[in-house]
């Protein structure tokens, strides 16, 4: 049976990706520090369906402390998803903790890999944040990554580490910038999972700026597949890829939409633009679609729905 990692496995993305791995009949070995960058309590709840499956194990360690070079000689994918998230906390005391999961961490994987050469694949999970306020849209591949927060310095640092690991000593390393990921197990510091529990509470949500600034959203599921194309096909090694779902609407509209899915208003509050928000994001996918035959599979709409009910069911019993 082949065996996959996913580092970050309790967290969002990567609970997602390794129960889909599992429903495949891939092992999984998952990885997690669980560390309190938000209520631990909600990573054991991801880890439920998890637990259910023969073909999963468990590694509660920091990526660091790790030997991974003897982690690697089974494995044939890693899927790196474990990283310090989150845009505005990237600023201050707290930057510590971004250089050493999203820098450090990424290095110590990629300098074991080195003695590996059974790895097929490490797929590297970047961010659009890399590309910071972008002067093309949508955005391309190629366009020059100029990061504007501390957050989007450290996703590109990583990815860069991939990139020279490949071209130095032959890592099969890949890299996916994602576009503001959304669907059920969403973390409590992110917009969509904020915006619907301050319905449920009935209280007034903040609104950075004008609410005219646009993101490119993209559902969990679509994630997974672009995940699970960029550990199979071969081309991908040594490329980077925007991965969006093409659901770009400004903050004004996706409250709208979010209200329409509730069926209850949404109370705002008006703020300053934070520091370090990138004002516009959209993905050129051409490149994803044409080498990892990545198709976004979920509407805004529909992914909206399937978040909503999930979120239900973490507080509607508060």
């Amino acid at each position: 049976m082949s065996t996959h990692i996913v580092t970050g496995v309790a967290g969002f993305i990567g609970s997602h990706l390794a129960e889909t791995l599992l429903k495949q009949g891939i092992g999984v070995i998952g990885i997690d520090q669980f560390n309190d960058y938000y209520n631990p309590q909600l990573k054991q709840k991801n880890l439920v369906k998890l637990k259910e499956f023969d073909n999963f194990s468990l590694i509660k360690a920091d990526i660091k402390d790790l030997d991974w070079q003897q982690l690697l000689q089974s494995i044939d994918v890693v899927y790196h998803q474990a990283a310090q998230a989150g845009v505005r906390a990237s600023w201050g005391t707290g930057f510590s903790n971004y250089t050493d999961r999203n820098i450090n961490a990424t290095q110590v994987i990629l300098e074991a890999a080195k003695q590996v050469k059974s790895l097929k694949r490490i797929v590297y999970a970047s961010s659009s944040s890399i590309y910071g306020n972008a002067a093309t849209m949508p955005t391309p591949e190629t366009l020059c990554p100029q990061p504007v927060s501390p957050y989007g310095i450290t996703k590109l640092a990583g990815e860069r580490l991939c990139w020279l690991y490949q071209q130095n000593f032959a890592v099969p390393t890949t890299a996916l910038r994602y576009f503001t990921v959304y669907g059920p197990r969403h973390r409590p510091d992110m917009a969509f999972h904020k915006f619907f529990k301050a319905a449920i509470d009935d209280d007034p949500i903040s609104i950075y700026g004008d609410g005219q600034q646009t993101r490119d959203y993209t559902f969990v599921s679509d994630v997974v597949a672009a995940n699970l194309a960029a550990g199979k096909i071969p081309e991908a090694i040594g490329e980077v890829f925007n991965i969006g779902g093409g659901s770009r609407v400004t903050l004004i509209e996706l409250l709208n939409l979010m209200e329409q899915v509730m069926g209850r208003p949404i109370r705002k509050n008006y703020v300053e633009q934070a520091k370090g928000d990138a004002r516009h994001t959209s993905a050129d996918i051409t490149k994803a679609r044409q080498i990892l035959g990545y198709s976004p599979q979920v509407s805004l709409a529909e992914g909206l729905t399937q978040e909503w009910e999930w979120i239900q069911t973490i507080y509607a019993s508060d």
